[in-house]
């Protein structure tokens, strides 16, 4: 069984999302069998490359609401994270375009460390507040998973992963999805948004037992294409 997940390393749901989808694995009777793969998702590729911004302000400015109505919102997020077992800080966070770290994460693929890369580039943004956006910041952190660093200098540079990114891209946009995380299981079943463990564990469960073209279940709490609300 192969379960895709289409997500961004800034999208602070999508963490939470692989969080409950580790728990429902680690209760799927057929966990052995099971491969995740990591697809690519930008949740704003109108962001220049090269370019950070600090996201509560850009966050409360494009929907309209003031910075502490907006911290208050991040807030319900952190806590939700905190039932995970994740320490997020996100009124401090920053955001930038992410195609570099995608285009980390398939060379990590095929070196077969993406989910290791998946793990450090989500912990590295979200509680270690560290630049996931530049080619500097993602050798280091490519060489703390065990790649080989001038490799990934050299396959940033000449971005041979680029097209692979904007695959995924376009096949999540053919499958349905304006948001993230999506899960798709054997192309066949969906979930769209960081559905709770025992859902995802009745999606593996139904998927394992039948074949039937993609089916989704209704949207959970994620991000929405094009920026996240959080």
């Amino acid at each position: 069984m192969r379960v895709e997940v289409w997500s961004d390393v800034v999208c602070p749901w999508c963490y939470i999302g692989k969080r409950r989808l580790e728990t429902a694995l680690e209760r799927f009777g057929h966990r052995d069998d099971v491969e995740v793969v990591w697809r690519s998702f930008q949740l704003d590729p109108s962001v220049p490359e090269g370019e950070t911004h600090a996201t509560l302000p850009a966050l409360a400015a494009k929907y309209g609401r003031s910075v502490e109505e907006m911290r208050g919102t991040m807030r319900h997020v952190e806590e939700t994270a905190a039932g995970e077992g994740l320490r997020y800080d996100l009124a401090n966070g920053v955001s930038g375009n992410t195609l570099l770290a995608h285009e980390l994460l398939h060379l990590a693929a095929e070196r077969g460390v993406q989910d290791t890369a998946k793990e450090r580039l989500l912990h590295a943004h979200f509680e270690e507040g560290r630049s996931v956006f530049d080619v500097d910041s993602l050798a280091a952190l490519g060489a703390e998973v065990g790649l080989d660093e001038d490799e990934v200098r050299a396959a940033l540079a000449d971005h041979r992963f680029r097209p692979a990114v904007e695959e995924d891209i376009a096949t999540a946009r053919a499958l349905g999805a304006t948001g993230v995380p999506f899960f798709v299981v054997d192309r066949r079943y969906g979930a769209s948004g960081a559905q709770p463990a025992e859902l995802l564990l009745q999606v593996l469960e139904k998927a394992w037992a039948d074949a039937q073209p993609l089916q989704t279940v209704p949207a959970a709490e994620g991000c929405e294409d094009g920026s996240c609300a959080v």
